[in-house]
């Protein structure tokens, strides 16, 4: 705990990199996965080919993933974008399964009504399904960045930065303190990025939180009725 304290600078430093590395293909991921859920949702035998591809892609062991990508691509071994790309591939077969199960929690009354105002398939997804997705999608979305934030740390096994530094560099000079200040590090950055998008989620679906009041209003509401007037 002291060796952090008197490097807190460093770590800081380390943490912001890491960030990067972890928040960055999160975002590629939904940008693909998002509208590949969409199109696959409704059909069958390319969802199921998709879900097939996606749990193959998040077997393989990040590590060999790091390692692969640099000659396949032409990239430098040290080149963050290595690590870029892996997390990426992971964020995108995590999210494109997640995407359309969010879909479908959507109740299909809402979806007839929306049809039968005349939304397009394409409309009636963006503008009415996706965003009462968002309470199923944002847990997967939670998992992705927690996940990711834990596998940058691997990077540091083929040299490149965030706070896994602190695993390597400790392990090399059989320093304990350093090894624990990059756990507590990690530790510390996942729950305050969860806790971030769980906020996010509360905050692009405030009807969540309506129906939740209402739902606890309504015993109090039936146990008034039946004391009838005092």
């Amino acid at each position: 705990m002291r060796w952090l304290i008197d490097n807190f600078s460093q770590v800081v430093d380390l943490a912001k990199t890491h960030l990067y590395l972890a928040l960055l293909p999160l975002l590629i991921g939904l940008l693909i996965a998002v509208p590949a859920g969409i199109a696959i949702r409704n059909v069958p035998w390319l969802r199921k080919t998709t879900m097939t591809l996606a749990s193959l892609a998040f077997t393989i062991p990040s590590l060999a993933l790091f390692v692969t990508i640099p000659p396949l691509l032409g990239l430098n071994i040290l080149d963050e974008m290595n690590v870029v790309i892996a997390l990426s591939i992971y964020s995108t077969a995590l999210l494109v399964r997640a995407v359309p199960e969010a879909l479908d929690s959507v109740p299909e009354s809402v979806i007839d009504s929306a049809t039968a105002m005349g939304f397009t398939p394409l409309r009636r997804a963006l503008t009415v399904e996706l965003p009462l997705a968002v309470p199923v999608l944002i847990s997967s979305i939670r998992v992705v960045a927690v996940t990711n934030i834990s596998l940058v740390s691997v990077g540091s096994l083929i040299g490149i930065g965030g706070l896994g530094e602190l695993f390597t560099k400790g392990y090399q000079r059989d320093y304990p303190d350093q090894i624990l200040a990059g756990i507590i590090a990690i530790v510390f950055l996942a729950l305050v990025i969860d806790g971030l998008l769980y906020l996010a989620g509360r905050l692009l679906t405030p009807w969540t939180r309506t129906a939740r009041s209402r739902k606890a209003d309504e015993p109090a509401a039936v146990l008034r009725a039946t004391e009838g007037p005092a």
